[in-house]
C-alpha cells in the first residue's frame, strides 16, 4: 500500500541537426547525480523533481542533465546535507527543514506553525530578504542552496481519539516536526520522532495516537484513508515549506556559469509550476479521501487558540536561543505584514 514505484529520469546529450550524409555526434554533456528526499512518483514534491530535471535538459539542449537518484540509495534522506559537504553526494533536492539540525534558521524556511502560506513565502524568497538570508545560511556549512521547490500547506493529521480541547491532548503518542512537536508537548501530548516511512505502520498497529503525515495529495497517494480515522485541518503546524538545490559551493562553482543560470532558471521555474498546481491537486486529493469514507474535521476554536499562543512561546523560545533564527523571523514577519492591509482589501468576502 505504500510502496510507489520510483521513477529515474536520467538526462541524455542530444544530437545537433548535421546537414545529410553526415554523422551527428552528441556532445559530451554533463550529467549530475541528484539524490531526492522525495519519491518521484508521488504528487507535489516528487512531481516537480522530475519537472525540474526536464527543464534542465531542455534548457541546456541536452549540455546538462539531471540523473534522479532514489531516496536513501546514497546517503539517508535527514543526512544529504552532510553527504553534499563530505562529497559523496554531487547533488540533492530536498527539503530545507532536514538543514534545521545544522542551524536553526532553516526552520524557518521549512516549518513555521501559523506562518506564511505558499504564496507569501514565495514572495519573502524572491521579492525580500528570504532568498538572500537562506543563501547565507548555507554558505555558512559550504554549500550552494537554491531554492528550488515550494510545497503548500501539509493537511492537519490523523488522530486515533476525538480532539476537541486542549486537554484531549493530554498523554497522547504523537507525531510532529521540531517546532510543532514542542507546541503539542506543552498542551500534554508526547512527541514521537519517527521517520515518514514508519508513521504509517506505527498509527495502523496503535502504537501511536496520531500526527502528521504530508499534504492531502501524498497522503491519499500513501492510502493513509485505508486507516479509517478521521483527517484534521487545516495543518496549522505547516503552511509552507521550501524546498532545495543543494551542492557543496566549490563543486556549483566549478559549473559554467550558463549552466549555473539554467540551474537557478529552473528552479524558479519549478516554484511557479508547484504553486499554480498545488491548490487543484490537493482539492483533488480531499475529495478522493472524503469519497474514501474518510471523515475531514476542522479543528475546534478552542485548539486552534491553543496552538497558536503556545507556537508564540515556543517561536519566542527559540528565538532567545538563537540570534539568527530571530533575525531571520523577525524579518519574515515584518515582509509579510507590510502587505496585509493589501491583502485584506484586494480578497473579496
Amino acid at each position: 500500500m505504500l510502496a510507489a514505484a520510483v521513477c529515474a529520469a536520467s538526462g541524455v546529450a542530444v544530437a545537433q541537426d548535421k546537414p545529410a550524409g553526415k554523422v551527428a555526434a552528441a556532445p559530451a554533456g554533463r550529467v549530475l547525480q541528484m539524490q531526492t528526499a522525495f519519491n518521484p512518483a508521488l504528487p507535489g514534491s516528487g512531481d516537480g523533481i522530475r519537472i525540474f530535471a526536464r527543464a534542465i535538459k531542455q534548457m541546456s539542449g541536452g549540455a546538462l542533465a539531471i540523473k534522479i537518484v532514489e531516496p536513501g540509495r546514497i546517503a539517508p534522506t535527514a543526512d544529504m546535507l552532510d553527504a553534499i559537504v563530505a562529497g559523496d553526494l554531487e547533488a540533492a533536492f530536498t527539503w530545507s527543514g532536514y538543514a534545521a539540525t545544522k542551524a536553526a534558521v532553516f526552520s524557518v524556511f521549512a516549518t513555521v506553525p501559523f506562518g506564511p502560506g505558499p504564496e507569501d513565502m514565495t514572495s519573502w524568497m524572491l521579492e525580500g530578504d528570504g532568498g538572500r538570508i537562506h543563501r547565507d545560511a548555507y554558505e555558512k556549512l559550504g554549500v550552494a542552496g537554491i531554492p528550488c521547490g515550494m510545497q503548500g500547506p501539509k493537511g492537519g493529521g490523523w488522530f486515533r481519539a476525538e480532539l476537541n480541547t486542549p486537554a484531549d491532548l493530554k498523554g497522547l503518542r504523537l507525531r510532529f516536526g521540531k517546532l510543532p512537536g514542542e507546541v503539542i508537548a506543552r498542551l500534554g501530548a508526547t512527541l514521537v520522532t519517527l521517520p515518514a516511512g514508519e508513521f504509517f505502520y506505527q498509527l495502523q498497529q496503535g502504537r501511536l495516537d496520531g500526527g502528521e503525515m504530508s499534504t492531502p495529495a501524498i497522503d491519499a497517494a500513501l492510502g493513509f484513508d485505508k486507516l479509517g480515522l478521521p483527517y484534521y485541518v487545516p495543518g496549522w503546524q505547516q503552511p509552507s515549506a521550501v524546498l532545495d538545490f543543494l551542492m557543496r559551493k566549490d563543486k556549483w562553482e566549478a559549473l559554467p556559469a550558463e549552466q549555473r543560470t539554467q540551474i537557478e532558471t529552473a528552479c524558479r521555474a519549478n516554484i511557479a509550476w508547484m504553486l499554480s498546481r498545488s491548490p487543484n491537486v490537493q482539492g483533488l486529493a480531499l475529495e478522493k479521501l472524503r469519497a474514501a469514507g474518510v471523515v475531514i474535521k476542522e479543528w475546534s476554536p478552542e485548539l486552534m487558540e491553543a496552538f497558536r499562543s503556545n507556537t508564540e512561546i515556543v517561536l519566542k523560545e527559540q528565538a532567545d536561543r538563537d540570534p539568527d533564527f530571530a533575525a531571520a523571523l523577525a524579518n519574515q514577519r515584518a515582509f509579510v505584514q507590510q502587505s496585509a492591509r493589501w491583502r485584506a482589501l484586494s480578497r473579496l468576502p
